[in-house]
């Protein structure tokens, strides 16, 4: 619940903010001059509003668009050894973490992967791929483990939907803000707006939301690498080492569902301009890191 007050206050101190920026600089007046009437504060709300809603929703519904999604079941009683080895696991491990257990899953993939989610570190989910009961040692596997429940106790998810939230508010406003401008400053539209205004708003969006992806995927990058030295403090550097070795050798195996990859021990490849919008580094920089930790 902390997590949750922090992430709303979080946003209205940020639209607290850019009001008191938009009346000091007199942007609305700017504006207004150059003939954009267009109300800068009330658009800034509704876009919060849009731009919010979509996130929080997204964060609550997590955990069960995840099992939906993936077809995971989760365990409530153990029906055998191996089960009770993961079960055991993520509440050893949730205990040391100082969380709650969060329920545990197994999901049918050939991957090997593993993932976690939802909106309250104290009632996650953690799932596992039978890829990865199959495919990995229990060492190695007890390291994934300890890699998401590090997630859920640094509130990754949270602070992800938190993110996406205040960039999707950027991109709604200025793309918005944009359209005025050239609707009323270059196509000369005195009432409602014309076709110019609906052209360049869709335009500006895209652009600004592959500029906003590229921020989003840049913190989701920097916390795998923080999660990655918490679960080596958990259960050893070696173990997660281990992990993410095993891990390599398995990179052109299918991968989780796109609205869940963020959430994964690994995700795809890519070099150059597309490396930018990867949800997770490079397994090898992330060994690295490791080693040199």
């Amino acid at each position: 619940m902390k997590r949750i007050f922090l992430f709303l206050a979080t946003n209205i101190a940020i639209m607290l903010v850019i009001t008191i920026m938009i009346h000091l600089f007199g942007l609305g007046q700017i504006l207004d001059e150059q003939g954009v009437d267009v109300d800068l504060t009330s658009l800034l709300m509704l876009s919060a509003v849009v731009g919010m809603t979509g996130s929080i929703i997204s964060l609550a519904l997590s955990k069960s668009m995840a099992k939906h999604t993936t077809g995971a079941y989760v365990i409530e009683q153990p029906r055998n050894e191996q089960e009770q080895w993961l079960f055991n696991t993520v509440q050893r491990q949730a205990n040391a973490a100082g969380i709650g257990m969060p329920e545990v899953a197994i999901y049918d993939a050939p991957d090997i992967n593993a993932f976690a989610t939802g909106m309250f570190r104290n009632d996650a989910l953690v799932a596992v791929s039978t890829g990865l009961l199959q495919g990995m040692t229990r060492d190695e596997a007890e390291a994934v483990l300890a890699h998401e429940v590090s997630h859920v106790a640094n509130g990754d998810m949270v602070t992800l939907a938190l993110i996406q939230g205040v960039v999707n508010t950027f991109v709604f406003f200025l793309s918005r803000v944009i359209g005025h401008i050239i609707d009323r400053a270059v196509f000369k539209t005195q009432r409602g707006h014309g076709p110019a205004y609906w052209f360049t708003t869709i335009i500006a969006q895209l652009v600004l939301g592959i500029l906003a992806s590229a921020i989003v995927m840049w913190f989701s990058r920097h916390r795998e690498y923080r999660a990655d030295a918490e679960a080596a403090s958990l259960e050893g550097k070696q173990k997660m080492i281990s992990a993410l070795e095993r891990l390599q050798k398995s990179v052109n195996q299918p991968h989780l569902p796109e609205q869940l990859e963020a959430f994964g021990i690994s995700g795809g490849m890519a070099a150059g301009l597309k490396s930018l919008f990867m949800s997770h580094p490079p397994l090898a920089d992330r060994i690295e890191a490791l080693r040199r930790a």
